[in-house]
């Protein structure tokens, strides 16, 4: 068994309408659900992604409105690493972030910047022969799209804390000082420790919540196995209805999930429709005018689809 690289990323925002506005009509990204966090539906989880709501390309958000920022330390993912085709698009987003007033900092072929909360990014270009996953945006040239995770990097203040984990027990593979790669047959994707600095880690808006990692839905129960039989401390096998999640906290502290590569968004609307709605797992549609009535108004960022399929 092998696992498929980044499935997605979540993290916490106190701003769902900038969020949005950030994720879609800045970075391009598709809107391919609105749901709630399952474990406390009063509040919004947001899902970005390609075009096809594929995983690893899926970045999504909690919403605490008004939550303070946090801070990134050590057992935390600081940084998203996003994939590019090449050096001229690193170009275009240096130009694009800056007219948005976000800082940049171009190091050959890399571009970081922080989005408005904070959250570190990053953009690499990349070579390899892994599925491109890039959504469509009439101010996105295809060619500078980004084209989904390339790795995470987290703060540690002993990464060889982590190495019997990821290499004996989740079948990564050495990549560098303090790197680890996972790497299937579609995808890779990796992780990168670097010293925590000293002051600890808060949660907040602009932090990551945890990193999930991609399996099959066929091994989905495998790696739940395994992870018991090396005496890994997890969760059991939770169905989000969209996906199956396993969780546990690696050695360095980082939260990780083991998340499954089905049924999808279009599991509940086609495709076509995704992100234009607030999608529910049946176990929580009861409570559907609850639910909405709670959460933040949002704009449909995916209107000029609509726009577009008119004309």
């Amino acid at each position: 068994m092998r696992l498929e690289g980044i499935h997605h990323v979540t993290a916490i925002t106190g701003d769902a309408r900038g969020n949005v506005d950030f994720y879609t009509r800045v970075l391009g990204l598709r809107m391919a659900a609105k749901s709630v966090n399952q474990d406390d539906p009063t509040v919004y989880h947001l899902f970005y992604s390609d075009e096809l709501g594929r995983a690893g390309s899926d970045i999504t958000f909690f919403e605490y409105p008004g939550a303070a920022r946090g801070r990134a330390g050590a057992g935390m993912v600081h940084t998203i690493v996003w994939r590019v085709g090449a050096p001229a698009a690193l170009d275009f987003w240096a130009q694009r972030l800056e007219a948005e007033g976000l800082a940049v900092e171009r190091d050959g072929e890399r571009l970081r910047f922080a989005d408005p909360e904070g959250l570190g990014h990053e953009l690499v270009v990349y070579a390899g022969g892994d599925e491109l996953l890039s959504a469509e945006h009439p101010d996105v040239p295809a060619e500078h799209a980004l084209q989904g995770f390339d790795s995470v990097r987290a703060y540690s203040a002993a990464p060889e804390r982590s190495r019997p984990l990821l290499e004996g027990v989740l079948g990564a593979e050495p990549a560098g000082d303090a790197t680890w790669e996972l790497r299937g047959e579609r995808r890779g994707g990796t992780i990168v420790y670097e010293p925590a600095p000293q002051p600890p880690g808060i949660q907040g808006a602009g932090t990551v919540h945890h990193v999930a990692w991609g399996t099959t839905v066929a091994e989905h129960p495998r790696w739940h196995e395994r992870l018991a039989e090396a005496g890994v401390c997890s969760t059991p096998i939770i169905d989000r209805h969209y996906f199956h999640s396993i969780y546990f906290r690696e050695p360095s502290g980082v939260l990780f999930e083991i998340a499954d590569d089905g049924p999808g968004f279009t599991v509940d609307v086609p495709l076509e429709e995704l992100g234009t709605k607030v999608i529910l797992p049946p176990f929580l549609e009861s409570r559907r005018a609850e639910i909405e009535a709670r959460l933040t108004p949002l704009p449909d960022p995916n209107a000029w689809r609509a726009a577009r399929s008119a004309s």
